[in-house]
């Protein structure tokens, strides 16, 4: 079968080449570039919990040491810290679960709505450049993947039995793939041939960016400074965010006012000044000019996603990243929902209702982040009147704005899939846990089917269903005393009968699962359900459901014959 066509060779782009590869299907990465990226400090990306992990697992790369796990988070209003977070503090605490439950203790953090979500997790910053360079590292001994540079994309053409797409310049010709997928950014040349509208919001905010090394009174933490002393002008009286970087240097972002002003090189070195003075407390510290530049974010959502064989992902899908949210973290879920999707359709023939999945959980989980950053930016930057009702007013506004930068609430938490069309319905045996259906799982230790300790979150990505056991005193006594004890041996069966291949996992403990619980866990990490007890029926039921139902008749072999 023919190889799947990724166009665009960012972060998303290079990351679904490397999860297709992961589940032994064949891509090919149209670059439309020399195959190598420009070192840019001022472009800079923060990694939540869940697509560090995910970035990790591809890679094999330590995200935190290719960047900087903040030690902590602050945010001031003027002179006076209004919230702070010490995440080695909290680690300890507070636990995520991935459910957008948590614990109740907080550290530093102070009161919390009850439900909104706590990631102990501190975010990873780091430059895109390095990022992208992980990742093709990762890619130069993947024999599965082609990466073709100079190739630049200007024709599509859909056939039932596949997709072919021409690029023009120095190795222009013509490819033949099963499927294409457009990770081609915000001007995708994929969603204007495939005549797809995109609307949205043009520069809902605009930010003066410096990257620079100094050595400023908070070391590896960020802060979030609102209305400081020595600036009473521009939206709020003003907002600059720093966020630590690796060897002593940052990156500073200034909020513009609304309209098109130039920064000029003055303008930005006075506010770096400024900013340094105001932060240590006398004349502005020695510091080196690193990189500069302004970040305009714009809001933006594509009406479909899919089209034939043919799909958007990353920037090319959605545009946002207002009120310290970060768009490349959803662009990296993208790309973890759409492989495990495309690798079963690759290897045993399309099937419809799974495909179409792929635009209706994402699109609805971007939508929903789009609609709460609508609605709490008339509240924070002023302008355009408050609207009756905003999620988390009654928090105020450094509680809203947490939320975007630490990736949490209704602004930043990673997305459940409660309403998805590969829910199952009606299961007798369904009981509830810590973590909501849809809900990415906790990440807790198993025993995998060798015997071996690992995390929860190591098992995913290989195409195949997680069956997890909850059994207390597995992880004391070895494997080979309870493996053929007690329920093991019927949930084995009830396993290997599933229609799709699955892999057998215990665990001591999950939040909120009481003994002999069996949580059915998708690829890419999303509860399906949780089960009292061994119950065949209700977990093939629930598998077959989350595959998107019976396939086709004849998709098998159709798959067979190509």
């Amino acid at each position: 079968m023919d190889p799947v066509i990724i166009v665009g060779a960012g972060p998303v782009g290079l990351t679904l080449a490397l999860a297709l590869a992961r589940q032994e299907v064949p891509s090919v990465v149209l670059d439309e570039g020399p195959g190598k990226d420009e070192p840019r400090l001022a472009r800079t990306v923060v990694l939540r919990e869940d697509t560090a992990a995910l970035l990790e697992r591809l890679t094999g790369l330590p995200v935190a040491q290719a960047g900087c796990r903040w030690a902590g988070w602050r945010s001031m209003r003027r002179k006076q810290v209004m919230r702070e977070v010490s995440f080695e503090d909290a680690a300890g605490e507070g636990s995520f679960d991935g459910s957008g439950r948590e614990g109740t203790a907080y550290g530093a953090y102070g009161s919390v709505r009850e439900g909104s979500p706590y990631d102990s997790a501190a975010p990873v910053h780091i430059a895109q450049h390095v990022l992208t360079g992980a990742l093709r590292a990762a890619l130069a001994g993947e024999r599965l993947v082609r990466i073709a540079v100079d190739s630049r994309l200007d024709g599509i053409e859909q056939e039932p039995s596949g997709v072919t797409a021409h690029t023009r310049g120095p190795k222009g010709t013509w490819w033949r793939g099963s499927y294409l997928v457009g990770c081609d950014g915000p001007r995708s040349t994929v969603r204007k041939l495939q005549d797809i509208r995109f609307p949205g919001r043009t520069a809902v905010e605009r930010h003066a960016v410096a990257a620079l090394r100094a050595e400023l009174p908070w070391s590896d933490e960020a802060l979030l400074h609102r209305m400081p002393p020595w600036r009473t002008s521009g939206p709020s009286g003003g907002e600059v965010v720093g966020r630590p970087l690796p060897d002593g240097a940052w990156r500073l972002d200034w909020l513009l006012p609304p309209g098109k002003d130039l920064v000029t090189p003055e303008l930005l070195v006075a506010r770096v000044r400024e900013t340094l003075a105001g932060w240590t407390g006398g004349s502005t510290p020695p510091y080196e000019l690193l990189d500069t530049g302004v970040h305009t974010v714009h809001h933006r959502l594509a009406r479909r996603w899919r089209a034939g064989r043919v799909f958007l992902a990353g920037d090319a899908a959605h545009l946002l990243g207002a009120l310290g949210t970060q768009g490349l973290d959803e662009g990296l879920r993208d790309a973890d929902n759409l492989a495990w999707k495309l690798a079963l359709a690759w290897h045993h023939g399309p099937h419809e209702a799974l495909l179409d999945s792929y635009q209706s959980e994402r699109r609805m989980v971007v939508a929903a982040r789009l609609r709460a950053a609508d609605q709490a930016l008339p509240l924070l930057r002023g302008g355009g009147g408050i609207r009756a009702y905003v999620p988390g007013s009654a928090r105020g506004h450094d509680a809203l704005l947490a939320e975007g930068h630490l990736g949490r609430g209704t602004l930043g938490a990673p997305g459940a899939y409660a309403d998805s069309p590969l829910a199952p319905r009606h299961l007798e045996g369904e009981v509830t846990v810590d973590t909501a259906v849809g809900a990415p799982v906790a990440d807790v230790r198993v025993t995998a089917e060798d015997g071996s300790f690992v995390r929860l979150r190591g098992r995913l990505g290989r195409g195949a269903l997680l069956v997890l056991l909850i059994a207390p005193g597995t992880g004391v006594w070895d494997r080979k005393h309870w493996v053929t004890a007690g329920i093991m041996p019927r949930l084995a069966a009830a396993v290997t009968a599933l229609p799709h291949p699955a892999e057998l996992l215990v665990a001591e403990s999950y939040p909120g699962a009481p003994a002999h619980t069996v949580l059915l866990v998708r690829p890419d990490g999303h509860l399906v359900t949780a089960l009292g007890g061994v119950r065949p029926a209700d977990l093939y039921a629930a598998a077959e459901a989350t595959l998107g139902g019976p396939v086709e008749a004849g998709a098998e072999a159709t798959a067979g014959s190509r």
